[in-house]
């Protein structure tokens, strides 16, 4: 990385084209803990923990470092498509056996049994609170086995999970798409509620018996798990049908994708690196809460997220500029009411922030959104931050590229900046990924923030980087590398990284020089 001298004077023509005002705190959102949390397919969740003889402790390492940053590790939901296909057997000698059908899907099997081993993944991870997905799209049609599935797991689940590590339940993936599918095209929203009512009853007799020691105050659900805000199935009418008759969902969860992996016109800068349709496709969860009136009692949360929907496109979803992506859409969702969001992985999914294993696939190995979401979760960090965004202005500014963010802490003081550039700069000729590099020099932009009242009149700054949006490898995060090869995923800082670069704030501005494709920490915390 290049000196901070040396950017200043790069950027020294284009300083204060773009600039930001920065405003007092005022009722600002305020997220949950472990923001940054993540969602694992349930038929991938084995590979990503291990089981009691053999715990996953590169996954551990990873979950680890966000504890570090946000005081608690992240929330894990187990769930997405393969929970519907889920059948239980208690003869099964090992987790999980599953049957791949290429025609429906090359990512995931479609026909799978769990045996008794599978509930040993929820032990292999200190201090991680867990919900795990019941078959709810399976239980219809009067197909016994399916239904004993939902029961028989149902005991397991509680007694695997107990208080400690229970974050939610949660009953079914997406059943807004299950019209047509494994339901009739006629079924609506009144049936969904009366199924999911009947469903959560049975399983609340299978604790009481299984797990009387629980208490009626673990019975908590994360629901409805929409796969979005406009499918067949909408949000509002469930709600309004009942959904929550015996109060007992905890988080309203919803589910987003920016895109698809097949999706025609798909780029990282028209579509990823592009904030303007980042922030069209959270704000319409936006509405649909606020159409809702949940209150504060409910949070809003998006239970499954990623990039691009079926698992993600390689070269777009695995690349530094998702990583940045990651950034921008949590940051934003943050600051428009979103509680939490979990990012969403499993084996050999592009969009992964890591792969658990090594397959015949996919290396193992710690993947370029991991990087986004340290550095999200760095600018998070704190007892009751509160995010807003910076509006940008400036001759040069373009605001489906520039944008930025500020944390205010629990007094109302400003704690952190972030700029974020993105301006797409491969470092691979064309953006190929080949050997051949990009003649162009890489630009750097200036960013002026103005009305700065912080604790202290220097910042220090911490770079998310990387040699351009395209790269894949050689990213870091404030000079430290998670990478698996050099200490299983542990951080280590690296040393031919420019770390340290502190600026001053004068008359309550400051200027910074951030490179196309790169995100730019000022924090204002005392140093030690």
């Amino acid at each position: 990385m290049r000196s901070l001298i040396m950017l200043l004077a790069q950027a020294s023509l284009a300083m204060a084209s773009i600039v930001g005002k920065i405003t007092e705190a005022a009722t600002y959102p305020m997220p949950l803990d472990g923001f940054i949390s993540y969602s694992i397919e349930f038929s991938s969740f084995p590979d990503f923990a291990g089981n009691k003889s053999n715990p996953n402790e590169f996954s551990d390492n990873l979950l680890e470092n966000l504890g570090a940053i946000a005081g608690v590790k992240p929330y894990i939901r187990v769930g997405g498509n393969t929970q519907d296909f889920a059948i239980y057997n208690a003869d099964l000698k090992i987790a999980l056996n599953g049957t791949y059908n290429l025609s429906r899907s090359a990512d995931y099997p479609t026909t799978i049994e769990i045996g008794p081993s599978y509930f040993e993944s929820y032990s292999t991870w200190p201090n991680v609170k867990f919900s795990h997905g019941f078959n709810m799209g399976g239980n219809h049609a009067g197909e016994q086995k399916q239904w004993d599935t939902l029961l028989q797991t149902a005991a397991l689940a509680c007694k695997a999970l107990g208080k400690d590590k229970l974050y939610m339940w949660e009953y079914g993936n997406e059943p807004d798409l299950y019209a047509g599918a494994v339901r009739p095209s006629n079924w609506n929203e009144s049936d969904y509620v009366a199924q999911w009512l009947n469903g959560t009853r049975n399983v609340f007799s299978v604790f009481n018996h299984s797990c009387p020691e629980l208490g009626n105050d673990t019975f908590r659900w994360l629901a409805p798990s929409f796969a979005g805000t406009n499918n067949h199935l909408k949000a509002p009418v469930a709600w309004s049908d009942g959904l929550n008759e015996y109060n007992d969902i905890k988080l309203f969860s919803s589910h987003n994708y920016i895109s698809g992996a097949e999706t025609p016109g798909v780029t990282l800068q028209g579509t990823l690196m592009n904030h303007t349709n980042t922030a069209r496709s959270v704000d319409a969860h936006v509405a649909e809460n606020a159409s809702m009136h949940l209150g504060a009692g409910i949070p809003y949360i998006l239970g499954e997220t990623n990039s691009l929907y079926h698992e993600g496109r390689p070269g777009l979803s695995n690349s530094f500029g998702a990583a940045l992506w990651a950034v921008d859409f949590a940051l934003y969702s943050a600051s428009v009411g979103i509680s939490r969001v979990h990012f969403h992985m499993g084996t050999d999914y592009r969009y992964a922030s890591w792969q658990p294993i090594s397959t015949n696939k996919t290396s193992i190995g710690t993947k370029a959104p991991y990087y986004g979401n340290i550095a999200a979760a760095f600018f998070l960090c704190g007892n009751d931050t509160r995010i807003a965004q910076v509006p940008l202005g400036g001759s040069e500014v373009n605001p489906a590229i520039d944008v930025a963010y500020a944390a205010f802490d629990a007094a109302g003081k400003l704690s952190r900046i972030l700029a974020l550039n993105l301006h797409a700069y491969n470092y691979t000729l064309n953006g190929t990924g080949g050997s051949a590099l990009n003649p162009v020099p890489r630009p750097v932009r200036g960013y002026t923030f103005a009305g700065i009242h912080a604790e202290t009149t220097q910042a220090t700054l911490r770079r998310l980087h990387a040699n351009g949006s395209d790269a894949i490898t050689g990213i870091t995060w404030d000079g430290w590398t998670y990478n698996y090869e050099v200490d299983y995923g542990k951080p280590v800082r690296l040393h031919n990284v420019t770390t340290g670069e502190t600026v001053q704030v004068v008359d309550g501005k400051v200027d910074i020089p951030v490179p196309d494709s790169e995100a730019v920490i000022l924090d204002f915390a005392p140093q030690g």
